[in-house]
């Protein structure tokens, strides 16, 4: 995983991002954006254009924001959300669910 979106996107969802990334990777769900883990190509293309500041390489996630690693992979998995490696977000669109912990998250 190259990429990982953090907790300053949910509930934004800018998109921003969405419009640099040039392989399509970065999904939709109901409350914030995820980046497919294998579709993504690791250029950075990304980062400097998400406002919130919310896009983060997977090594320097800060640790108060450390699951978003696991939970932005794990919504790609067929328990979560049933997308696996649909090759691109532009063919989704909106999928109106999030990973569990996202849709239940509480910002402080």
């Amino acid at each position: 995983m190259a990429y990982v979106i953090a907790e300053p996107c949910i509930d934004v969802k800018d998109k921003a991002c969405v419009e640099e990334c040039p392989v399509d990777c970065i999904y939709e769900g109901d409350r914030m954006l995820y980046i497919h883990p294998t579709e993504c190509i690791d250029c950075a293309a990304c980062e400097p254009a998400c406002p919130v500041e919310a896009i983060f390489y997977a090594d320097d996630v800060p640790p108060e924001w450390g699951e978003f690693t696991a939970i932005n992979s794990a919504f790609f998995e067929s328990d979560v959300t049933g997308l696996g490696a649909p090759g691109g977000a532009g063919e989704v669109g909106e999928t109106k669910v999030d990973h569990p912990k996202v849709a239940q998250y509480e910002i402080a």
